[in-house]
């Protein structure tokens, strides 16, 4: 049972149920929460409600370096294993741009007439047609760095996720960025097809003066996902035997990059048994030259039969977020490792200008990007450990482990080892710093 919404979930079912025992079991161990609630904590809570209402500060306060300070930022209650959703969600809370335009558009009244104002009790017997995840998503954002609540629950948004992906059901740890690409995926899709009855070309209109003239399509028209995360790969195979090249355009929302087995090794930035794992090592290794193997021959149109050949990779657009996907997970025979390595990355001035198709058409900054957020695995495997993410947010890094946030810095923040990274790209008016 959830002690926030009271909702009973069967695991047989894989479901929240709705049904109650002959006896009315469920009910009364509702009611008995309830009384938990209202009396056993009571006391505490006004002590903590006095104590706040007579400080001075009217934010929360965090401890740093033995004194306090205040803070508006705001942590997510885990909800049972959603810690990989906190992190992607506290990421993306961070990226200015992006949260800004869910947080300004219209509210949506989803429960109206005899459920309003009612606790509700999830089951997917209510159905798919009742659910917004672009409206769960922009509550959520909302109640982030609003400075009212130290913790914010977002129940409502995981249900959603429930009803619409079915990967994520259940509360068993998940992948991070698994899940922030089902939950990009599935936003472009929703504000595709028009929200709160704001029209579908209206929608297209505004996201079309995101994404100017440079539009990154993926599955349709151009969303605020794809004008922000969009980019386009040039994807080259030339075939060895004839030499027949073969060029496709692929768009993205991120990129995913391996290791280096090099450097596999190594687990942390101070270990002396070789060089350090550089984030440009991992993005070389993307985009050099590779001969694909036996297991991945080529058809080739000139040859009419497989052949073996090279592959290379050139960035044709770059995104104005570049989210950067560290492969630290891989299958051997029967067991799902994760590679532990250190790897070195720049908090600004990440230079992604010799990885372009064609930079000399780039202005100067364009390839420019500096580091809006970082989410961290902590742990051995995918389906164990636990997922924080540190972010920037007006010049301050904080750390975000749900619930708790903590002001953090930036020797802090470099030290991590990095699943997913958030480039944001640089404005023209700030400085020259490379990687």
């Amino acid at each position: 049972m959830d002690c926030s919404s009271y909702s009973t979930y069967c695991y047989r079912c894989d479901d929240f149920v709705v049904n109650d025992t002959k006896l009315g079991l469920v009910q009364k161990v509702r009611e008995h929460l309830q009384n938990l609630e209202n009396s056993t904590f009571t006391a505490d809570r006004h002590r903590k409600r006095k104590l706040l209402e007579n400080s001075s500060l009217n934010t929360k306060l965090l401890k740093v370096n033995g004194s306090t300070t205040g803070i508006c930022a705001t942590g997510l209650r885990n909800l049972g294993n959603t810690c990989f959703m906190n992190a992607i969600l506290q990421s993306l809370s961070n990226i200015e741009q992006f949260c800004c335009y869910f947080k300004e558009l219209p509210a949506v009244e989803l429960r109206n007439g005899k459920t309003a104002g009612r606790r509700t009790y999830h089951t997917r017997s209510q159905g798919d047609n009742n659910v917004s995840l672009v409206e769960e998503f922009r509550k959520t954002l909302c109640a982030l760095w609003q400075g009212s609540q130290t913790a914010f629950s977002p129940e409502s948004l995981f249900y959603v996720v429930w009803k619409i992906m079915p990967n994520f059901r259940g509360y068993q740890q998940q992948d991070a960025h698994e899940f922030m690409r089902y939950l990009l995926d599935h936003l472009h899709l929703e504000l595709q097809g028009g929200f709160n009855g704001v029209s579908r070309s209206a929608i297209l209109q505004e996201n079309s003066a995101l994404s100017g003239s440079n539009k990154c399509c993926i599955n349709g028209a151009s969303t605020v996902v794809t004008a922000i995360f969009g980019g386009i790969l040039q994807n080259e195979v030339n075939c060895l035997i004839c030499g027949t090249e073969s060029r496709k355009f692929d768009p993205f929302l991120d990129l995913s990059l391996d290791i280096p087995s090099q450097f596999r090794n190594k687990r942390s930035k101070n270990q002396e048994n070789g060089p350090v794992c550089s984030l440009r090592d991992c993005l070389r290794s993307f985009t050099d030259l590779e001969e694909l193997d036996e297991t991945e021959l080529y058809m080739c149109h000139k040859c009419k039969k497989k052949q073996k050949s090279t592959k290379k990779f050139w960035i044709q657009k770059l995104p104005k977020v570049l989210c950067l996907h560290l492969k630290r997970f891989h299958w051997t025979a029967y067991l799902r490792n994760k590679v532990d390595t250190y790897v070195e990355f720049p908090l600004r001035g990440l230079d992604m200008k010799c990885y372009l198709l064609e930079p000399e058409n780039s202005g100067p900054e364009s390839c420019l990007y500096d580091l809006a957020a970082v989410v961290v695995h902590h742990g051995s495997g995918v389906g164990s450990g636990h997922y924080t993410a540190y972010a920037t947010h007006e010049g301050r890094w904080f750390h975000f482990n749900d619930s708790t946030v903590t002001l953090t810095d930036e020797d802090t923040v470099v030290k991590a080892k990095a699943y997913i990274l958030f480039y944001v790209e640089r404005q023209a008016k700030a400085g020259s710093d490379k990687l």
